[in-house]
């Protein structure tokens, strides 16, 4: 009787802690400007008794702020022999296998935000845009190696890299 193998459970990888400081700084920072802005206009033009309710874009602020965190939890990619995998979501979970020989290109990209809070992006580029995918808030270092691993096996699969 022939046995059946099987497949070794993925190591799946986490994002950094810097991309999650990352959005809750924009969440912060767009929450306190609406409030500001709110309590301003609505204490003009409706009396100071209204401005209270700037108070709400500051729940609403905070409830931003623990989205962000679990929406970063969700994210996990791990590297297999002929795939990699992607897993993201809170509501609607995603899981996204991006064969090696499918992909043409692999970019990381920083913007200035980004490069202020030390966190890079992985864009995976394939010949579908349904299994084009990337992967946010790596560190750079770890960007750069996953770019070059995606690449070589990219390549030893034939692929257009």
């Amino acid at each position: 009787m022939d046995a059946i193998s099987v497949p070794a459970e993925p190591l799946w990888h986490a994002l950094p802690p810097q991309l999650r400081r990352m959005r809750r700084a924009l969440v912060l920072a767009f929450g306190l400007l609406v409030s500001a802005v709110a309590a301003v206009l609505t204490g003009l033009l409706a009396g100071w008794g209204w401005a209270l309710f700037a108070l709400l874009p500051l729940a609403l602020t905070a409830a931003g702020w623990h989205a962000v965190g679990r929406n970063w939890r969700s994210w996990r990619f791990a590297e297999r022999e002929d795939d990699l995998l992607i897993t993201h979501g809170v509501l609607w979970r995603r899981q996204l296998v991006v064969p090696y020989g499918r992909m043409q290109a692999v970019d990381v990209e920083a913007g200035p935000l980004e490069r202020a809070f030390g966190v890079a992006s992985v864009q995976l580029h394939t010949a579908t845009e349904h299994t084009s995918a990337r992967i946010p808030g790596l560190l750079p270092a770890e960007a750069e190696r996953l770019r070059d691993t995606l690449a070589e096996r990219g390549e030893s699969r034939q692929a257009g890299l």
